[in-house]
């Protein structure tokens, strides 16, 4: 049996779409914290059971009878490494011969403001006990569809990542990364730095949406303080404002422009391109 925590979400779902072209459908657990949400998915013989990371209770119960575990990180920051124990005690309970969890590139190092709780949880996994695999998953594609829409209708896309570059890839093709990770073979105990096969810069970026959508659009690079500022006098939250500049400065560092080839050889294809996502997203 191979559990999905956080089936529901934008990745967890792609998951378990992917794991159905692999495995038979009551072979797949979809753990969600509100499973009406996931109906669709029980009418496909999926089974579905109630998995709330603030809840231990409901966990021992989802992971009953699992062989795998995948651990999709949480979403509430600031809470993740009380959440992802309750998950990892859970599968160690349940002695599951494998814990799967999406982390991000280069946890061990990075200066990222998201690094630490991932950081964190990859410790606790470690010193659980339990086989792991961790996939350490560079930016989505899809993160950049907001900001590409803004910039299509202001015409100018404003960062502070210098020309730094971006080696993301799609949801779609980490989730197959998870996929085979949870049916193949060969993967005890082992960290994937998985990115996408090119990387991009914000320059890029804005002739990319110029491209797909036919207007005008160019990357306004600015100070770090300036561009506070104008994310400010935007409305963003305070809090919010500092994650965006810092991992801007995490980008201009180089920390998310290895093209390491771990993910396209996981899933046995190039990686999905950054123009490929905007063109389904926002193309005429």
């Amino acid at each position: 049996m191979i559990v999905v925590t956080g089936a529901t979400g934008q990745l967890g779902r792609l998951v378990v779409e992917d794991l159905l072209t692999r495995v038979p459908a009551g072979q797949i657990v979809a753990a969600v914290r509100t499973p009406e949400k996931a109906s669709d998915l029980a009418e496909r013989g999926v089974k579905v059971r109630e998995a709330d990371y603030d809840r231990p209770q409901t966990l021992t119960s989802a992971f009953e009878g699992a062989e795998k575990v995948l651990l999709i990180s949480g979403s509430e920051v600031g809470r993740r490494v009380p959440q992802h124990q309750a998950v990892i005690d859970a599968a160690r309970q349940a002695g599951v011969s494998l814990l799967a969890y999406t982390s991000v590139l280069h946890a061990d190092t990075s200066t990222l403001p998201v690094a630490p709780e991932h950081r964190a949880t990859e410790e606790a996994i470690k010193a659980s006990g339990l086989t792991y695999s961790l996939l350490r998953n560079g930016w989505y594609n899809e993160n950049y569809i907001p900001t590409a829409q803004q910039g299509a209708a202001a015409g100018t896309i404003i960062g502070s990542a210098r020309d730094g570059r971006i080696a993301a890839a799609s949801r779609a093709d980490y989730a197959a990364a998870a996929a085979v990770v949870l049916t193949g073979d060969g993967h005890a105990d082992t960290v994937y730095e998985l990115s996408g096969d090119t990387a991009f810069t914000m320059a890029d970026l804005a002739a990319d949406t110029a491209a797909v959508t036919g207007v005008p659009v160019v990357y306004q690079d600015l100070p770090a303080d300036a561009h506070a500022k104008a994310l400010t006098e935007a409305g963003v939250p305070e809090e919010f404002v500092q994650m965006l500049v810092a991992i801007d400065a995490g980008t201009a560092d180089g920390q998310l422009a290895d093209t390491t080839g771990e993910l396209s050889r996981l899933i046995g294809r190039p990686t999905t391109p950054l123009r490929a996502t905007l063109a389904a997203a926002l193309g005429n």
